[in-house]
């Protein structure tokens, strides 16, 4: 089936357009792509994350909700504390992590992916997972974007045996050009293919996994995994342009937020430059009343226009690879933007809120674009200018994604070159700051993003050069 499939690496994407080459249909493709994405992004994302999928079908969205949930409904006593680690982006730029056995979460990618197959696929769950298996096991090389995130999380992979071994096999990172092998995710990927969800979370894996962080001080416990299920969710719908935006509703907050700001925008005018922007994302910061996020992002859409968008994330990773799993486990309890209300105050059994937000476009009811970013708290502005871009401006899905951002947070205006002069010398002005950023950079998030006409049925999409994002044809 004729399709196109976005995604954070070539092999992410091309596994997903293998998917539609075979017959099967966008959301066979983001599955596929997501499974190879555990395989070639490993630091982002895997059966140790969470996530959520958006799909279009036959004229209805639904949301389905996979992210991570707080665990403890065993009573498991914490006996351990969050580990604190600085990773250092750049001479000006550094960001506290808080990782180890005590920051995971219950993950969400394996009962999500068999529940989204379930619901909207057509291929064999096996099928879909054989490039995932090969890239494991034969391995990839590390690309440019790949090299640089493997370098700045060093401090969280060489704590513990397991990531220490996996990503320095030789005593040291792994370089662009050197090969990434995971014979245990290859595993991983076998059992998964043969028997589904059910060993994470009441096998031999969810063993595993529970058995290791509760020695290391967590309180993941065998009843975490066990009552955990992906939940179906109503998108929240914002007007825009003569279009409908379907994006992720709460718990999240990434979704309300860009439906927010893009309400702002329709009352501002119908010209959306950088004065306008800054003001609809300060507004939703006031609504509201950090900085790689360890995410990925795909988008699919075939030619029947059934498409999907599907986010996951490990957070900063949390450093926990249990042994004999092939799982790296997420550190949600340790992400501070996540835990508003501080640390290891969320619920047991609640869903971590997240500003991740797969989202929808439709013109006349016909999906017009599918798209998502990776970026923690930047998702919700890079979003949101892909969308004003794509739809207000004309652009196709590359051309708004390579065009340069902005965000607006913490009262400085933070902006990529190429960012027209006299306006930002105009917010300067209003007495905000600006910081200009010398170049393109994956601060500003990764938005990967497929777009169809709902006249001609011509596909398009566009990958994210800012974290090596990726474009594949069926």
């Amino acid at each position: 089936m004729p399709g196109v499939v976005a995604a954070g690496h070539p092999e992410s994407a091309a596994a997903g357009a293998a998917a539609l080459r075979a017959g099967g249909n966008a959301v066979d493709a983001a599955v596929g792509a997501v499974l190879a994405s555990f395989a070639v992004e490993s630091p982002l994302t895997g059966f140790g994350a969470g996530g959520y999928m958006t799909v279009h079908d036959r004229g209805e969205t639904t949301l389905l909700d996979f992210f991570v949930a707080a665990p403890g409904l065993d009573g498991t006593p914490r006996t351990a504390e969050l580990d604190a680690i600085d990773v250092v982006f750049d001479a000006e730029t550094v960001q506290r992590f808080h990782v180890g056995p005590v920051s995971c979460g219950v993950p969400g990618t394996p009962a999500g992916l068999v529940e989204a197959l379930r619901r909207f696929g057509s291929m064999p769950l096996g099928e879909l997972a054989a490039p995932a298996i090969r890239l494991a096991r034969e391995g990839a090389p590390v690309n440019h974007q790949q090299a640089y995130i493997l370098k700045i999380l060093t401090p969280i992979h060489e704590r513990l045996p397991g990531t220490r071994e996996l990503y320095a096999p030789e005593g040291r990172t792994l370089r662009e050009g050197e090969t990434f092998r995971f014979e245990e995710l290859a595993v991983a990927f076998e059992r998964f293919a043969a028997e589904g969800a059910v060993p994470f979370y009441r096998g031999e894996v969810a063993a595993a996994l529970s058995d290791f962080v509760v020695e290391n001080g967590g309180t993941l416990g065998r009843g975490d995994l066990a009552d955990y299920a992906a939940i179906e969710r109503t998108p929240v719908r914002a007007r825009f342009r003569g279009t409908e935006v379907h994006t992720n509703p709460r718990p999240s907050a990434g979704g309300t937020l860009i439906a927010y700001s893009l309400e702002v925008l329709e009352r501002l005018g119908p010209a959306s430059g950088p004065e306008q922007l800054i003001e609809a994302i300060d507004a939703a910061n006031q609504h509201r009343a950090d900085l790689l996020g360890s995410t990925t992002h795909i988008s699919a859409v075939d030619a029947n226009g059934l498409c999907a968008a599907v986010t996951c994330s490990n957070g900063s990773g949390s450093g926990v690879l249990v042994p004999g799993t092939g799982v790296i486990l997420n550190n949600m309890l340790g992400e501070e933007d996540l835990n508003p209300g501080g640390f290891h105050k969320i619920p047991p059994g609640q869903r971590v809120p997240s500003m991740m937000a797969p989202t929808v476009v439709l013109r006349d009811g016909e999906v017009a674009l599918a798209l998502g970013s990776a970026g923690s708290n930047r998702i919700r502005s890079a979003i949101l200018q892909t969308v004003v871009r794509v739809v207000e401006q004309g652009m196709g899905p590359a051309e708004a994604i390579a065009a340069p951002r902005l965000h607006f947070e913490g009262g400085v205006v933070q902006a990529e070159p190429g960012i027209d002069e006299a306006a930002l010398a105009r917010l300067e002005a209003r007495g905000l700051t600006v910081a200009r950023r010398p170049e393109l950079n994956l601060f500003f998030g990764g938005v990967q993003a497929v777009a169809r006409d709902p006249r001609t049925g011509a596909l398009s999409g566009g990958g994210d050069p800012r974290r090596g994002g990726a474009v594949a044809y069926a």
